[in-house]
């Protein structure tokens, strides 16, 4: 289940980014995370919530019975007149590999495509991050290249080749016969 982030979430947003496997594919995360950082990120969400318009929703994956916080999802630079977004995702370890990253990147394109109705929604997966790679291609995203030593995880202070991909709303409405209204 998606929701809005909320101040409930704070232990479950700090344990999680101080695993450095979840923390270390992240851009922009420090490690280890302090408490300071997930009530910075939680405020930030909040204040963005209210913002209009939005520009970023930052959701909570979440349990459907209890509402445990286990990963978030991210539309970012949400840009109304090019009719785009950015999809950023992170499940907590224990809940890799059993589907809710997958189910939670299908809610976040309906909200795309079918309630914000954007053109085009964009993934980028660090080269190595085999599952993100492989979930963005599984959920039918078109691999539109890889920037050579893009980005820098200050978790690990690597630097990584990063892969993009993306989907436009006609291949949304094409593979999942959601109507869009946008054109």
């Amino acid at each position: 289940m998606l929701r809005e982030l909320s101040k409930k979430d704070l232990e479950e947003l700090f344990e999680a980014m101080n695993n450095i496997r979840i923390s270390g594919g992240l851009i922009g995360v420090p490690h280890p995370y302090p408490r300071s950082e997930a009530r910075w990120w939680i405020n930030h969400a909040l204040y963005e919530r209210r913002r209009r318009p939005r520009t970023e929703y930052i959701l909570a994956i979440s349990e459907k019975r209890g509402g445990k916080m286990i990963g978030e999802i991210i539309l970012s630079e949400v840009e109304r007149d090019h009719k785009k977004a950015k999809l950023v995702y992170w499940l907590s370890e224990v809940y890799w590999r059993q589907g809710f990253a997958t189910e939670a990147v299908k809610a976040a394109m309906y909200l795309a495509f079918t309630r914000l109705h954007l053109r085009r929604l964009e993934i980028s997966a660090f080269a190595e991050n085999q599952a993100s790679n492989r979930l963005a291609k599984s959920l039918g995203f078109t691999y539109e290249g890889t920037q050579r030593k893009g980005v820098y995880a200050e978790s690990t202070g690597k630097v990584h080749d990063d892969n993009f991909y993306s989907m436009l709303d006609s291949e949304y409405v094409e593979r999942y016969g959601k109507r869009s209204r946008t054109r």
